[in-house]
């Protein structure tokens, strides 16, 4: 059997209630660790949620088709602004016909005068300049008309084009609006399905367990740009019972002070074990090694490093961790939430001094009378870890787009997914 760990920013949680979601950015502004809780949406959540983005999608589908028949009918040469804009362009033509002729007339005109003959009579001289005279008005006019009809053609074609354009960037909205929503179906599809997936599955008992935690201490509450900084993760079994193999979950997530550019990949976590000193990565995808067993009553420290590149930005940070257990029996559980340790990022070369740690995001059980495992105080891995590393017991991570920004950069739910079979 198996648990997959999703943490997820955005549309499945975002239609279904604001208690699923976790906002990180928010605690940054004021410097101060907000509680928060996060809880599993239930079955009938997930199914409203979906049916709600149906709808929703359905509406899209629809404006889109609207706006589409909209534009089609306007590129139609029987719009009407395309029909206004036709019978400028004919008007126009027609005075520029007339315009031509008018201009002919005057060169027939002039041409007239200068072939009048010496012996022409002053009657015929005059009757010769008249003639040009009209002819000329008659051209000035035509040349007027032929302008105005011009000034009509380019207003019609101009009204005619804007409108086709407004259309056109109506249906682009429109189908970018589609877009958005079949992608917010899709999500609240899939997490109905997981979900149902999840209820459906026989043979699991996996249960949420509050006395299984994982306490972060060592971790600065402010960190430095171009620095490493070494901290402890402790997982301890605070119940009555042995758990077979107990797997800690780390993962890390930061942004600039907006809280809206994410710079994880100028931020790196890592861990150690107790039978390599060799640091791994945490991927934000897979479990580490797993501690077999962890008795009960007895605890388990990891050695965390948190490196940030120097060319990071003044910003915020946040190390999310967590616990699952599986028993040799078929049972299982972990953490019933995913506890969040705020940080702040200085720019490199920044002084802060003494800084005190990071504090917890949700309120831990109290655990002062839990013993070391095997009597230690502090090991890098108290206990047993698996020597073929996490490859036998993964979790999936699934980090979804859609409107992180719109919600907060930091906003996160968890889901477990349950399913027969060997860890992965």
């Amino acid at each position: 059997m198996k648990i997959r760990r999703i943490l997820a920013t955005a549309v499945a949680a975002a239609v279904t209630t604001p208690a699923l979601l976790l906002s990180v950015t928010p605690a940054f502004a004021d410097d101060k660790p907000a509680a928060q809780t996060q809880k599993k949406p239930s079955i009938a959540e997930l199914e409203k949620a979906a049916a709600a983005a149906k709808v929703v999608y359905d509406d899209a589908v629809a404006a889109e088709s609207a706006a589409r028949a909209a534009l089609e009918a306007l590129l139609s040469d029987t719009a009407p602004l395309a029909v206004a804009a036709k019978a400028a362009e004919a008007a126009a033509a027609e005075a520029a016909t007339a315009k031509t002729e008018a201009d002919q007339a005057v060169v027939d005109a002039k041409a007239a005068v200068d072939a009048l003959p010496e012996t022409a009579t002053e009657e015929e001289k005059t009757a010769a300049a008249t003639t040009l005279t009209e002819a000329e008005a008659a051209a000035a006019t035509a040349g007027e008309v032929k302008a105005a009809a011009d000034a009509k053609v380019v207003e019609a074609l101009d009204a005619r084009d804007d409108e086709r354009v407004a259309a056109a960037r109506t249906l682009d909205q429109a189908q970018k609006a589609t877009k958005a929503a079949l992608a917010d179906k899709t999500a609240a599809d899939e997490a109905l399905a997981k979900a149902k997936e999840e209820a459906g599955e026989d043979g699991e008992d996996c249960v949420p367990e509050a006395k299984l935690t994982t306490v972060v201490t060592g971790l600065p509450s402010t960190v430095v740009a171009g620095t490493k900084v070494n901290f402890n993760l402790r997982v301890t079994n605070g119940t009555d019972k042995t758990m077979d193999e107990v797997l800690p979950f780390a993962y890390v997530h930061a942004t600039d002070k907006s809280g809206l550019k994410d710079i994880d990949d100028l931020v790196h976590l890592q861990w150690s074990s107790a039978s390599s000193s060799t640091w791994k990565t945490v991927d934000n995808e897979h479990y580490m090694d797993a501690i077999s067993p962890l008795k009960a009553g007895a605890h388990a420290d990891v050695k965390m490093r948190l490196t940030i590149d120097a060319s990071a930005p003044a910003g915020n940070g946040v190390t999310f961790v967590a616990g699952d257990y599986f028993n040799d029996n078929g049972t299982c559980g972990g953490n019933p939430d995913l506890e969040g340790y705020e940080f702040l990022i200085a720019a490199a070369g920044s002084k802060p001094g003494k800084v005190d740690d990071a504090k917890p995001s949700t309120t831990k059980p109290n655990t002062s009378d839990i013993k070391p495992q095997s009597g230690a105080s502090a090991r890098p891995v108290s206990g047993s870890l698996a020597a073929t590393g996490s490859s036998s017991a993964t979790s999936q991570l699934a980090l979804a787009s859609g409107a992180a920004l719109v919600i907060g950069a930091g906003a996160v739910f968890v889901v477990r997914r349950r399913k027969a079979g060997s860890q992965a």
